[in-house]
């Protein structure tokens, strides 16, 4: 992690304040349950008694959710019903359903949208449960951090998505690369890129990404400003750095692989729904890519993390954190569910057994990790990334029409633009 726990104790104390009302609301919500019904009630397993509880995940992480659901309905008297929304839809979803008191038994949360909604008193507390697991301090901590207020931890991981670079062997074969070398750095993947372009394959194309998705943009672009020592945000969340010399190193990059028709050409328009299915379809060479899609990869892929434009690596430790929510009537059956899926059983014979990423590093070095040499790979790079967090980073950054993806379109489709002015914009987006 990369100075992420202090920017958010910073971020919190702001936080407590602007959402105070917020948060005591929900408090006085949670009085009105019945004796017994908190998860740290219920003693550290919680209580399988066959009641049915409700979850919500969005559908970029569906394969995982259904993984795990299926395995613990299985073995549990519990049973979890899932339901998977729209990634666009998921957001809203939850506002209203918060508005309206009618959010489910549990819900899991893109890791940057945790802060916000725990802020706003949309998780109970769970600090109890988690301080006594015999395993707490190996929990992956950015996941953990970005959910705990004033000491209060609300979320644990639920599934970790790291950000890599993915490589075709049999393109790059074919292109005269060494189909098991990364490149070392951003301008070697420029130039596998080009190479690959310049076997003049129909339908193939060097590289590809999602130019009007900011969270693809953010997921895969951010690791290269790090990768290299910079950053993307000040301290505490509210500055952009995004107008710095190694941020300018990537966009002239890609504004160079976009000129050179190396760039697949969907990719402008691409929102976010399809931006990696090129890339499983065998038609780019490489691409920066989620490490959860290692396993429904149909060919044979090299696996390494993002570099910056002089070299390292680095990736966003990116997923969906999940808890409790404050509407929740069943909490002691609802800690069941999330302490199984912290055991060795779910992360290693479920997510493990999967080529996902588990969420404890003392199961880090698991059997399935490896039988795969790139599940190493992905485990080391994780350790080397970083979890930005901002109490504005969905307007900022993710929405529709952000001032991030005005930047990035003007710079990489442009190769124009006022950079400072952009920047700027990003600024004051989070100072609001």
């Amino acid at each position: 992690m990369r100075k992420s726990l202090g920017r958010r104790t910073a971020l919190r104390s702001m936080a407590a304040v602007m959402v105070a009302a917020l948060t005591i609301g929900a408090a006085a919500c949670g009085g009105d349950e019945p004796a017994g019904s908190t998860a740290a009630e219920a003693g550290p397993d919680g209580v399988d008694d066959g009641s049915e509880l409700t979850m919500w995940t969005r559908a970029p992480l569906e394969k995982q959710a259904k993984l795990l659901v299926e395995a613990y309905n299985s073995s549990h008297q519990n049973k979890v019903k899932l339901t998977v929304v729209p990634n666009d839809d998921y957001v809203a979803k939850v506002g209203a359903a918060a508005g309206a008191d009618g959010l489910p038994d549990l819900f899991a949360a893109d890791i940057v949208y945790v802060p916000n909604w725990v802020n706003q008193g949309l998780f109970q507390d769970i600090s109890a449960n988690i301080n006594g697991l015999g395993f707490k301090d190996s929990i992956n901590k950015g996941h953990l951090s970005a959910g705990t207020v004033d000491g209060k931890a609300h979320v644990l991981p639920f599934v970790l998505d790291l950000s890599m670079l993915f490589w075709n062997k049999q393109l790059f074969k074919e292109a005269g690369l060494d189909p098991e070398k990364a490149p070392a750095s951003l301008e070697e993947y420029a130039a596998a890129a080009k190479a690959v372009q310049g076997l003049k394959k129909e339908g193939v194309y060097g590289t590809a990404t999602g130019l009007n998705c900011g969270g693809c943009l953010v997921f895969t672009w951010f690791p290269s400003i790090w990768a290299d020592g910079g950053q993307v945000l000040s301290e505490d969340g509210t500055e952009s750095k995004l107008a710095d010399p190694i941020a300018q190193q990537v966009y002239r990059t890609w504004n160079d692989l976009w000129k050179s028709g190396a760039v697949l050409p969907a990719s402008e328009g691409e929102t976010g729904p399809t931006w990696t299915a090129a890339f499983t379809e065998g038609k780019v060479g490489l691409m920066l890519y989620p490490a959860t899609l290692l396993s429904s990869t149909p060919f044979d892929v090299g696996v390494a993390g993002i570099p910056g434009p002089k070299g390292g690596a680095s990736t966003f430790v990116g997923g969906d954190g999940i808890g409790v929510s404050k509407d929740s009537k069943k909490a002691a059956q609802a800690w069941n569910f999330l302490n199984w899926m912290m055991s060795e059983q779910a992360q290693v014979e479920v997510l493990a057994k999967n080529k996902d990423v588990v969420s404890r590093a003392d199961l880090a070095n698991n059997k399935y990790a490896a039988e795969d040499p790139r599940l190493v790979t992905i485990n080391e790079v994780a350790g080397k990334g970083d979890t930005p967090v901002a109490l504005n980073f969905q307007q900022a950054f993710n929405a529709p029409n952000s001032p991030w993806l005005t930047l990035v379109r003007n710079q990489v489709l442009n190769g124009s633009g006022d950079l400072q002015k952009e920047n700027g914009e990003i600024t004051g987006v989070l100072q609001q």
